[in-house]
């Protein structure tokens, strides 16, 4: 080897250590980059009109909405009527859904990793303190309570205490990865519960843009605080799910 070839091994690994710092991997800089754009596809909605036909007496709703059936990427954005008039609270957000996005209406199954298209009821906050600044119903998750996600056992995507159910399986509502430090329980397939229609449908924590769930809608730690505190059970709130197109068909009731 000739002494013009030769490159000293410290300034090979302190080349390699500058690479690492300063240059992202180019699977992580397309993925950002494909999940800015295809948030940046998802149009502004407009609820001026009535809109009694599909959501009633509500006056705050969530929309969650995607480009298109089978991205992960969502925008959420929340709605409160007052006088009449339909206005934001505060911006929309980031968030993220299933893993092979919203299920068509009428078709979400357990454990497909798809979230249900529709128009559904928000029920109870939850969270692992004792308790939180919200006007909605509270409930704390400790490690014995359970969600049932067992499609033959009689409590079926009910939320119960460890050492009651029969169920063979189910999700342990205080996880390990604080993705349910807090959290607001989407009321899918609950009155009446449909065996096998799917489960546990939640606004959780998320692990960061472009990491999708198992089903359920996720976003910052901030974001889904500002929404746990803003909503309000005098308000019936309600959130909207599904791709775009979807949407505009749901809340006009086509």
């Amino acid at each position: 080897m000739s002494m013009s070839a030769y490159i000293p091994i410290p300034l090979l690994i302190f080349a390699s250590l500058f690479a690492s710092l300063f240059f992202a991997p180019l699977s992580a800089a397309n993925s950002t980059a494909s999940s800015s754009a295809s948030l940046r596809e998802i149009l502004p909605i407009d609820l001026g009109g009535s809109l009694e036909n599909s959501i009633g007496a509500s006056s705050q709703l969530l929309l969650v909405r995607s480009t298109n059936a089978t991205a992960i990427d969502a925008r959420i954005s929340a709605w409160e009527r007052t006088n009449g008039h339909w206005q934001h609270p505060f911006a929309s957000m980031d968030g993220v859904i299933g893993r092979k996005g919203f299920a068509p209406q009428g078709e979400k199954r357990e454990g497909d990793g798809r979230t249900p298209t529709g128009i559904f009821p928000l029920g109870t906050v939850f969270g692992y303190g004792p308790s939180f600044p919200t006007r909605m119903p509270y409930r704390q998750a400790t490690v014995d309570d359970l969600w049932i996600d067992d499609v033959g056992a009689d409590d079926y995507n009910r939320w119960v205490r460890r050492g009651t159910t029969q169920a063979a399986s189910f999700e342990t509502m205080r996880r390990n990865d604080d993705l349910y430090k807090y959290g607001i329980v989407v009321e899918y397939n609950t009155k009446p519960v449909v065996k096998g229609s799917g489960s546990a449908i939640f606004f959780h924590l998320w692990q960061g843009k472009g990491n999708s769930t198992a089903g359920c809608i996720a976003l910052s730690e901030e974001n889904l605080i500002r929404i746990m505190k803003w909503l309000d059970p005098a308000a019936r709130p309600l959130v909207v799910m599904g791709t775009q197109t979807d949407q505009r068909k749901l809340l006009r009731n086509e």
